[in-house]
């Protein structure tokens, strides 16, 4: 199943608050960082509408997860690349869905290995609500309203596309 959303014009829209709330900070030269990989994506359009200078960051959160033994590790983890020094710049972190708070509170930690930034604003494509830590998001495109066992992927780059899967049940074991 997929929504039908018009992601280059949730980007540009998302590109016009973005410049609006930075503007409000007196944030001048941000740097983006995007989650991999949709939030890389994301992050690579925003950096062109917007024109920013200063290369794109990008975070691979994989070994920060909270839920990492759970999940183990994808065998193809890349690492992080931050180009710049983050130490106190104003950063923007872009995702793709924004969901439990857990991704991002992971991708904050590993920011902070990198050094201590100025700000931290958050940017997501599509946030679905069922915080379970106190995380917001400064700049969303859309919010989504997904069924108990429904899941949000965006699959992309080229185009970007979001689609929703029904999670199976899990069978017991009787």
């Amino acid at each position: 199943m997929s929504l039908q959303f018009d992601i280059p014009t949730l980007i540009t829209q998302m590109a016009t608050t973005l410049s609006h709330t930075l503007r409000q900070a007196d944030i001048t030269e941000p740097a983006l960082i995007g989650v991999r990989t949709g939030g890389v994506w994301v992050a690579e359009k925003l950096s062109q509408l917007l024109a920013i200078p200063v290369p794109l960051g990008e975070l691979n959160i994989a070994f920060y997860r909270d839920d990492f033994s759970r999940i183990g590790i994808h065998p193809t983890v890349a690492p992080s690349m931050l180009p710049f020094d983050v130490t106190d710049r104003d950063l923007v972190l872009v995702d793709d869905i924004l969901y439990t708070g857990r991704t991002v509170r992971a991708a904050m930690n590993e920011i902070f290995d990198y050094g201590r930034p100025r700000s931290i604003h958050l940017v997501v494509l599509f946030d679905r609500g069922g915080r379970e830590l106190p995380i917001a998001a400064q700049v969303v495109g859309a919010h989504l309203n997904l069924q108990p066992g429904e899941h949000a992927k965006l699959t992309g780059p080229s185009p970007m596309h979001l689609e929703i899967c029904r999670q199976r049940p899990v069978a017991s074991a009787a």
